[in-house]
């Protein structure tokens, strides 16, 4: 079945939204678990994050393929192919975390990664299922599938954790096993758009440094990066700084799933936001927020300092990253979009790699004060690319 540029197929962006929440689930419960594990299998604590930092390098490494691969066989069969190797990571991450190996443990995380650039791609099918005037409400109920993530991934992962004792956190991988395979099976209700003939994939458009140089496109990929290595670089350290600063597991658990709540249930309101506003100041209250965080963990380090700041942190990201996503789509034509899409999401996941391993480092290092001061850098090189792009607009898709 196939899908048009002017037809609303939203049974499809129900399915996306359903499979989103699913995938970004797994993720919280392996965002929540995989720093304490890695403490707990690595024979250095600065290496603690390191296997969720080769999650996201291989991402970042798996998201052109992927976005040519779908390219010759369709949504569907990406999609499909997507989700089975994150079977096959969670499995082997159990036997990691059986063997106490962490290189095991850090290969199960590579395939985590594979599968997690599959699935990035939801929001860009959703947007091909909408038509132009629900396009960015298609974007922001996919990204809004992250509130049962936020409600449900922390949940399970403080209910089993000691599911496959005496084994900590092995039953956490068990569950996103489960949630990947029920993923296969929701996928194939999706109507997807059928894969480009021989004819259309000879005709990409304009090359990629051409579309790369436009501002919007600059601003739209440097508002993602740093939004999502911001978050990441910030969110990962959290556990770990309330272990050390006497806080038990439950507690980080209750602030990552406010924080998970604040990322994802703005998202009903995000897209509407960005039709009376635009995109650009979207992206500049999420700048805002993010300074916000920055703040008040400054201040310092009670509980109440990491639940507000995470929350801003939240907020912050999903102005950034679903404005950016918006905005995004403004700089491409139709038969542009595999490569602005994959090269903006191997952009994303260069950034944060980066902010994953950095965050270990920084914590065990030089400490939570530090991890927070780092971010401001980064903000301000996206309030710069976004005052560039308000002068000079692009091309609207």
């Amino acid at each position: 079945m196939t899908t048009d540029s002017t037809a609303d197929h939203r049974p499809t962006v129900y399915i996306l939204t359903l499979a989103q929440a699913l995938a970004m689930t797994g993720v919280s419960m392996v965002t929540l678990t995989t720093g304490l594990a890695g403490t707990y299998l690595a024979v250095d604590p600065k290496l603690a994050t390191l296997p969720l930092a080769a999650q996201f390098v291989a991402t970042m490494l798996t998201t052109f393929p992927a976005a040519m691969l779908m390219r010759r066989f369709g949504r569907r069969a990406g999609f499909t192919a997507g989700q089975l190797i994150g079977v096959a990571g969670a499995a082997l991450s159990v036997q990691a975390l059986n063997d106490k190996s962490f290189a095991l443990f850090a290969l199960g995380g590579v395939l985590l990664g594979v599968h997690n650039a599959f699935w990035g791609f939801y929001r860009f099918a959703a947007a091909e299922a909408a038509s132009p005037a629900f396009k960015s409400k298609a974007l922001s109920l996919v990204m809004g599938g992250g509130v049962l993530a936020a409600v449900a991934g922390p949940e399970l992962a403080k209910h089993t954790r000691d599911l496959l004792a005496p084994i900590s956190f092995a039953g956490c991988y068990a569950v996103i096993a489960g949630l990947c395979f029920i993923n296969v099976i929701l996928l194939q209700a999706g109507r997807f758009a059928a894969p480009p003939s021989a004819a259309e994939r000879a005709s990409s458009g304009r090359p990629l440094a051409d579309i790369a140089r436009q501002p919007r496109f600059i601003a739209a990929v440097t508002a993602a990066m740093v939004g999502y290595g911001v978050m990441i670089l910030v969110m990962a350290a959290t556990p770990i700084s309330m272990v050390d600063c006497g806080l038990d597991f439950d507690d980080a658990a209750f602030v990552i799933q406010w924080h998970g709540l604040a990322m994802f249930a703005p998202s009903f309101l995000t897209g509407s936001l960005i039709q009376r506003f635009g995109a650009l100041k979207v992206i500049v209250a999420g700048l805002a927020l993010n300074v916000v965080c920055m703040a008040v963990h400054l201040v310092g380090v009670d509980f109440s300092n990491f639940l507000i700041g995470l929350v801003a942190l939240g907020l912050g990201w999903n102005f950034m990253y679903v404005g950016a996503t918006s905005l995004l789509t403004e700089s491409y034509l139709p038969e542009e979009k595999d490569k602005a899409q994959a090269l903006n999401d191997t952009l994303v996941f260069a950034a944060i790699s980066v902010a994953t391993f950095a965050s270990g480092a920084l914590q065990n290092t030089v400490g939570w004060q530090a991890v927070n001061a780092t971010i401001a850098v980064p903000l301000v090189l996206a309030l710069m690319a976004v005052l560039g792009a308000r002068r000079r607009p692009g091309i609207a898709a």
